[in-house]
């Protein structure tokens, strides 16, 4: 049976109440580091034991790719997953941390769901369907000067200690927008260019698992995804989601 939109919504949602079960309940979290500065909690673990269970119960044709569990056979058609989207976010009581799931297909992105279950936003996407938050359609920003922009971005570069970061291209495009905001989550920040919230956002050295389900959902809502010269594609160590109305003002300062 191909994947529909409303069964992968229900399971979502449902690794969204595990998850909150896990939020509303910090200070006793088990929380343990992958390295110096990249967490991983009790509450990722069962979301992603569940994410897995749940889709290969309903769909065991396809394949899946966790963050915290690896991948799987059939990876030709996978689920790729996120099960808690800024880990730190979550650990800390803030809000800004979503559950990201993406079916890809002989390369190619079918479908995607994020979902921020303590803002209570659903968002998805289906392949030439259009992008929906909360059962509406959603269309990035008309927004095409750079000097009015609302710009997001992130820092797994300083994560991994890398002396090739964005600090320096971060001053430069704080310098030439109206506003800048670091929301902790790269699954979200790309709904957040869909739903026209933000104008465009950039990160480097992030995983396919952050940035599939938002992708999909940044492209159905009319928006553009490249790597930081402007080619298309989906390019987790330079992704760059616009409204496309800013892109060729901001690729210079990439």
């Amino acid at each position: 049976m191909p994947a529909n939109l409303k069964t992968l919504e229900n399971i979502v949602r449902q690794a969204g109440d595990i998850a909150l079960t896990h939020f509303n309940d910090l200070q006793h979290l088990e929380v343990t580091k992958k390295s110096p500065r990249d967490l991983v909690t009790a509450a990722d673990v069962a979301v992603e034991k569940f994410l897995q269970q749940a889709l290969a119960h309903e769909y065991p044709e396809y394949g899946f790719w966790g963050e915290e569990s690896g991948k799987t056979d059939f990876q030709d058609q996978r689920w790729i997953v996120d099960p808690i989207d800024g880990t730190h976010s979550f650990s800390k009581g803030q809000y800004f941390w979503s559950i990201s799931v993406a079916l890809e297909i002989d390369g190619k992105l079918i479908m995607g769901a994020v979902f921020a279950p303590a803002l209570n936003d659903y968002y998805c996407a289906e392949k030439d369907k259009g992008a929906f938050k909360n059962a509406k359609r959603i269309n990035v920003s008309p927004e095409t000067e750079l000097a009015n922009s609302m710009i997001g971005t992130g820092f797994a570069c300083l994560r991994d200690y890398l002396e090739e970061n964005n600090l320096e291209r971060f001053c430069k495009i704080a310098q030439n927008t109206t506003g800048q905001r670091r929301f902790g989550s790269a699954a979200m920040d790309m709904c957040l260019v869909a739903d026209g919230q933000l104008d465009a956002y950039w990160e480097q050295e992030l995983n396919l698992y952050d940035i599939a389900a938002g992708a999909l959902i940044v492209l159905e809502a009319g928006g553009t995804v490249t790597d930081f010269k402007g080619k298309p594609g989906i390019y987790p160590k330079q992704i760059l989601a616009s409204n496309g109305g800013v892109l060729n003002e901001l690729l210079p300062l990439m």
